[in-house]
């Protein structure tokens, strides 16, 4: 099994403080520093990665801020929109990392976002519309690092836009301003041969929350797949995730990021699954009383 990336590091919080009063010292207005403060309590933390490395955290632990740290740091490939603001590039210049001085060509960041984008590209094709999906892109990303103030009912509809885009993702924004329903293969069908199509042989993948729109039946389908392309096809993974499935990975180091600092953790002892474990604890008498209502009637 490869590692083309050995470790990652973040920057300690007072190297963080350090540099975020340097840059915003060179800047006149800014509205917010993201992604400083998002790992602003952490202590330096080094990720040391495993052929399959999963991070684990619940919502604004920072699983997908790290993925694009880690991307951007790098140099991936990569086709969704992200939020790359003002001082996103100062946070990348402090994180440290180890391994290949080259990652192999072809090396990407994928997410389920990406899903939705063929989608669309999809649908242009068979139906012949030019959803100009690139420049609704565009105007997301002006629109994120707007500041706006409501003046008169006027301004309404263009408050929206900005809130809109400061709350949701690229692909959730152009899916609010197309409107309407994709025709097509887009289910769980879809998003499954999305992954399985785009990740080949002998490269590097970082890949966001690739369960979503995935039924449980795809869900391990898309694990027993990720897991055959470490194993066998000397594919590095880094996974942010909520899925059990792809958490109980084999071989998969699990960190979980609500951890103070972060730390390495069995899959069956992080929180969620716990709460997993004692909802289906609780439910239990009522698969056995199932069992036994199939029992008298056969």
């Amino acid at each position: 099994m490869k590692r083309y990336l050995s470790s990652f590091t973040l920057p300690s919080k007072t190297d963080q403080e350090f540099a975020l009063g340097k840059a915003v010292n060179r800047r006149t207005c800014y509205q917010n520093v993201y992604p400083f403060g998002v790992f602003g309590a952490w202590e330096e933390t080094r990720l040391e990665m495993e052929p399959i490395t999963i991070l684990y955290g619940g919502n604004g632990s920072g699983k997908t801020t790290l993925l694009n740290l880690m991307g951007d740091a790098l140099g991936l490939e990569r086709r969704s929109v992200y939020n790359r603001a003002a001082f996103f590039q100062n946070f990348v210049d402090l994180c440290q990392w180890e391994g290949e001085r080259q990652m192999p060509a072809g090396s990407a960041v994928l997410t389920s976002d990406d899903v939705f984008d063929d989608l669309l590209d999809l649908r242009s094709l068979n139906e012949g519309i030019d959803l100009d999906r690139q420049a609704l892109l565009r105007e997301y990303k002006d629109l994120r690092s707007q500041g706006f103030q409501l003046r008169s009912l006027d301004d309404y509809g263009h408050l929206k836009k900005v809130i809109s885009a400061q709350r949701n993702t690229g692909s959730a924004f152009v899916r609010q301003e197309l409107g309407g329903e994709l025709r097509g293969k887009s289910n769980g069908e879809t998003a499954l041969a999305y992954f399985t199509s785009r990740v080949t042989e002998g490269r590097l993948y970082l890949l966001d929350e690739p369960e979503n729109s995935l039924s449980a039946d795809y869900q391990q389908a898309l694990a027993r797949f990720l897991e055959d392309s470490a194993r066998f096809y000397r594919c590095q993974l880094v996974i942010a995730t909520h899925s059990p499935f792809l958490l109980a990975l084999k071989g998969a180091a699990v960190y979980d990021l609500d951890a103070q600092p972060p730390c390495r953790r069995p899959w069956r002892e992080l929180p969620a699954m716990q709460t997993w474990a004692a909802f289906f604890r609780a439910h239990q008498g009522e698969w056995e009383d199932d069992k036994e209502e199939n029992h008298e009637t056969r």
